[in-house]
């Protein structure tokens, strides 16, 4: 696979689809994955999602527990919010497809997420504050849904449930 690159604009179409679910466990999953971390890294982000490098696939790297000693990132494959507090939290989010964009958005403090790892074993994990944030975010991608679209909805809103 080629060097990942990730694209950019509120209109890209790409950022806009929503991304098909994943069916193979392969060998070609496991590169893209990664590829899709490292890219991540070198980009300094928080997250990164398949869409963002122009892959219409379901998978997501986020890192969690960032700026701590346990810092890890995790690839997941397929991702679904399970469950979610009903308290929420206003911060602001960039996006690495958004560059020099900045905004205000409420997000779910707590979350379950469940997903498969690169070889396809179901996991369930419980986050919360900036690791359920960024989760939120990165599904959002494979959704077709940028930060943008969220900001100046209020707390508590319809249009905020996935």
């Amino acid at each position: 696979m080629a060097k990942l690159k990730i694209i950019t604009g509120a209109d890209n179409p790409i950022l806009r689809k929503r991304s098909v679910e994943v069916k193979k466990f392969d060998a070609k999953l496991k590169k893209f994955a990664k590829d899709l971390r490292a890219k991540m890294v070198e980009a300094d982000g928080l997250g990164l999602a398949a869409p963002q490098v122009a892959e219409n696939i379901r998978v997501v790297v986020v890192t969690l527990n960032y700026g701590k000693p346990n810092a890890v990132a995790v690839t997941m494959v397929n991702p679904v919010i399970m469950w979610h507090s009903e308290e929420m939290v206003q911060r602001e989010e960039g996006c690495l497809s958004l560059p020099g964009q900045y905004g205000k958005v409420w997000r779910w403090k707590k979350l379950h997420v469940e997903f498969r790892d690169v070889e396809g074993e179901r996991h369930v994990l419980k986050l919360a504050e900036l690791d359920a944030r960024v989760m939120q975010h990165e599904v959002d991608h494979i959704d077709g849904v940028l930060f943008i679209d969220r900001m100046g909805k209020g707390e508590g809103t319809e249009d905020l449930l996935m």
